[in-house]
């Protein structure tokens, strides 16, 4: 059975009701170097009911595009490295209604778009309509540290209405494009995105789960990963610049 979605023509000011379906989404994905990874995210997102997957690479030297291509990618793009970057040069080729972007090392759950259709149908007709959301966590290891994390972050989604780019953030293609999408900057797009959107509406948090790779908390630790993640979340509220905070991160990603 179909959702109806009440959305805004561009043209018209008038809500119509469309159908609201997995394949109104497009699933786009950064990649750089991500050749072991990238099979398994687009798999899940076919998996998951998506027809448009797009991936956008940043100068792999590995076989990513490759790879890519040959698990069912719709379109490959070549961009200037950067996530921000990247996944804004992805949704300028995007022609669904809704996006959702899917980081190479995550996985999409079965009924993870359906639950987004669920959600946004169900607020469409009421004062507030979803207009973005992101998804429950399940990170890869059974450490009880993992499954504080995971509640952690569900919470900043619901308390402070930020969602991480590992959180699935999907967000209506129109809201995206005239919020002005990704800025240009080499960390934090995804809590500067969020702040935008939050402004048009609270986002919503679905179920999922969707998977999470732990290799980025193996590479240093889950305690000192969180906590330096914490200190740059904090740096960055208090007015450091990106730039300066992409120094300190030293190429380990949140």
């Amino acid at each position: 059975m179909f959702n109806l979605q009440f959305a805004i023509s561009p043209s018209s000011p008038h809500s119509v009701p469309v159908p609201l379906t997995p394949a109104s989404f497009s699933i786009i994905i950064p990649t750089l170097d991500e050749a072991a990874t990238i099979a398994a995210a687009i798999r899940s997102a076919i998996d998951a009911g998506a027809h448009e997957i797009i991936v956008t690479d940043g100068g792999s030297r590995d076989e990513t595009i490759a790879v890519a291509t040959r698990a069912g990618a719709s379109k490959v793009v070549r961009s200037l490295p950067g996530r921000g970057t990247q996944q804004n040069a992805g949704a300028a080729v995007a022609t669904r209604d809704w996006m959702l972007f899917l980081h190479a090392d995550n996985r999409l759950h079965p009924d993870g778009l359906k639950q987004a259709c669920d959600a946004i149908g169900g607020s469409a007709a009421g004062d507030h309509p979803i207009l973005w959301g992101a998804m429950r966590q399940r990170i890869e290891s059974p450490e009880w540290i993992f499954r504080a994390i995971e509640g952690g972050n569900a919470a900043r989604v619901r308390v402070r209405g930020i969602a991480f780019g590992d959180q699935g953030i999907f967000v209506r293609s129109d809201v995206f494009r005239r919020e002005g999408g990704f800025p240009d900057i080499p960390l934090m797009e995804d809590i500067e995105l969020s702040r935008k959107l939050r402004r048009q509406s609270r986002p919503v948090l679905i179920p999922g789960p969707l998977t999470i790779s732990p290799r980025r908390w193996r590479s240093r630790g889950p305690i000192r990963q969180t906590l330096q993640n914490w200190r740059l979340q904090i740096a960055h509220a208090t007015g450091t610049s990106p730039a300066k905070l992409a120094r300190r991160y030293q190429n380990h990603p949140h």
